[in-house]
């Protein structure tokens, strides 16, 4: 089952009010089913304000197999990390003398 990820929209605070109205009604229109979408300002007065909305959409095709390339879920021989520490418990190690200079 692919998993939902949270996507980021900002609009800066240099907008017409026309503008904004058809940007939002834009993206109301184009957000995928069951997105949970909410709308904040961000922002301060130095670095500038921002409206920001967040929704949820399914992932992508490029993010699904990065997903699986490092989430180990494909792992195939098996090993846990607790396997590996039982293995390499079992290899021989002698303890050197610290060298006095």
């Amino acid at each position: 089952m692919p998993r939902r990820v949270k996507d980021f929209i900002d609009i800066s605070e240099y907008t017409s009010l026309e503008d904004l109205i058809r940007y939002l009604e834009t993206i109301r229109d184009n957000l995928p089913a069951d997105h949970q979408a909410e709308l904040k300002i961000r922002g301060d007065e130095i670095f500038g304000r921002r409206l920001t909305i967040t929704y949820f959409r399914e992932q992508t095709p490029e993010e699904l197999d990065l997903e699986s390339k490092y989430s180990g879920e494909d792992d195939k021989d098996g090993a846990t990390i607790e396997e590996l520490r039982h293995k390499l418990d079992d290899v021989p190690f002698e303890r050197s003398r610290a060298k006095r200079g």
